[in-house]
């Protein structure tokens, strides 16, 4: 078994060999958050032909998989699934519009669910009396509210809410492992 301080002392080795390459990563993914931001209906645009490939990737390599696997249970219900995929994909990649609709919706449930859920979390705390619940809270708002605001304009929502979560999230990304690469440069 291996000593956690020595595991420790390495990871810490490497990360400040390679903390070149993730402040290299960090501006890259800071700089593309922006450029979502600020264009975030191309932003949209490009996600979603992104997840159109995958789609069709991912259908295609069930395809193979499942024949190849013929005699595995669930055969059908693999098939079906891979043909859904590629299905799905096709259709993203023919209309990305009708897929970048199709996303914000997914985008408008899965905010409400994840804010129900973070509100229950939260409130779950609160009776254990666990400190700081309050903010857990008002994430799970947030999450409600963001909801309310796509939702409230859908359609026309559809064609930049993608693209400024999508620049949100490259941002915060990229701010974290900007943290992360100072730190380990100055350890």
């Amino acid at each position: 078994m291996s000593d956690p301080a020595n595991i420790q002392a390495a990871m810490r080795s490497s990360l400040r060999e390679h903390s070149t390459m993730l402040l290299a990563e960090a501006v890259i993914l800071m700089l593309l958050g922006v450029l979502a931001i600020l264009l975030p209906q191309f932003a949209t645009l490009g996600a979603t032909i992104i997840i159109g490939w995958l789609f069709l990737a991912s259908g295609v390599l069930g395809l193979i998989a499942t024949f190849g696997a013929r005699g595995a249970p669930g055969f059908w219900w693999s098939l079906i699934s891979a043909v859904l995929a590629i299905a799905a994909g096709l259709v993203v990649l023919v209309n990305p519009a009708s897929g970048a609709l199709s996303l914000t919706l997914v985008m408008i449930a899965f905010f409400i669910i994840e804010g129900i859920a973070t509100i229950m979390y939260a409130l779950e705390h609160r009776r254990e009396l666990s400190g700081r619940w309050e903010w857990m809270l008002l994430s799970g708002v947030v999450d409600l509210v963001l909801a309310a605001i796509i939702l409230s304009g859908y359609p026309g929502t559809a064609t930049w809410a993608l693209g400024l979560m999508l620049g949100i999230n490259l941002i915060f990304g990229g701010a974290a492992l900007l943290a992360i690469a100072l730190h380990a440069r100055r350890a």
